[in-house]
């Protein structure tokens, strides 16, 4: 069955880094794209980048020039290298794909910064 494991998070500084990884499993990896989403409490969850099939990358404009997808293949894992942490940035992470025609999810990583 589709799997999908988030791990990474935790307690950073404001200007400080985490790197999140999702490990997939329980499908084709390589050829779905991937996606993180994070939501905080009383908000809605956001997107925060994806990653294509062919390595293509798209993040929201809140996250730009800080965050960077990335994904290796050969592991069926995707990353989420975040620096320049802000307190905004805290929310649980949660990674996604449309693996199967309907959206998986993993259980989700919290990322606290602390100002």
């Amino acid at each position: 069955q589709v799997q999908l494991v988030e791990s990474g998070g935790g307690v950073a500084q404001a200007g400080g880094s985490l790197r999140l990884s999702c490990a997939a499993s329980g499908f084709t990896f390589s050829r779905f794209a991937m996606t993180w989403y994070r939501q905080d409490l009383g908000k809605e969850r956001e997107l925060v980048a994806t990653i294509r099939t062919g390595g293509t990358t798209n993040y929201a404009d809140s996250v730009k020039g800080r965050f960077t997808i990335s994904r290796d293949n050969a592991k069926n894992t995707v990353y989420l290298q975040m620096n320049s942490l802000k307190p905004e940035d805290t929310a649980v992470y949660y990674c996604n794909c449309n693996a199967g025609g309907r959206p998986r999810w993993g259980q989700g990583t919290q990322v606290t910064v602390s100002s």
